[in-house]
């Protein structure tokens, strides 16, 4: 057996229960267009509950993202987006999201709509999630993974921070991709 084909359960959900993220094993990314080429990043400081009903439609997924820990491997660059034009983490430090509804969509897909605040601003968005798998661990424990991703326009949540070009345009795009891949952990 190789570790790409590690064995999981065949559900097409994780079993019923709350499931805490794992911020060890888990990512929040975000990808922007920047001039002609696209711009990866990440938060680093996170924390997220999911709760499983025997119904799934019925499950729940918070989760909190701290700003300040936005990170593009560049300094003066994470030190411009927690500032004034974009995250402004001195008076907004955390990002959330509640979900309001939960539908499946194929054996091991669905969709996640909820409320995503970001600077004070609320909207709806809509998470297409995809379950990886569960899994027992070394140690005893399950975990499961999911990968989920959204698009919002930045703009909508007063992250306007931009710079017109020369020859028309403007530095930074609208729309933000916000990937998530998440290894959760069932509490017993």
């Amino acid at each position: 057996m190789t570790t790409d084909s590690l064995p999981t359960t065949a559900s097409t959900t994780p079993a019923p229960g709350r499931w805490v993220v794992d911020p060890t094993h888990s990512s929040v990314e975000f990808v922007v267009r920047h001039l002609f080429s696209r711009m990866r990043g990440r938060f680093n400081d996170y924390e997220g509950v999911v709760v499983i009903d025997e119904d799934p439609s019925r499950s729940t997924v918070e989760a909190v993202v701290r700003t300040g820990s936005v990170d593009t491997a560049i300094a003066a660059r994470d030190e411009h987006l927690r500032g004034e034009e974009f995250l402004q983490a001195d008076q907004f430090p955390e990002m959330r999201f509640r979900s309001t509804g939960v539908r499946l969509t194929g054996d091991d897909r669905g969709e996640i709509d909820g409320e995503l605040e970001i600077r004070g601003v609320t909207r709806t968005v809509t998470l297409t999630v995809e379950h990886l798998g569960t899994a027992g661990d070394p140690w005893g424990g399950t975990k499961a993974c999911l990968s989920a991703y959204t698009e919002i326009d930045r703009e909508e949540f007063g992250v306007s921070g931009n710079s017109p070009l020369p020859a028309g345009g403007l530095l930074v795009g609208r729309t933000v991709r916000i990937e998530l891949n998440v290894e959760l952990t069932q509490e017993a």
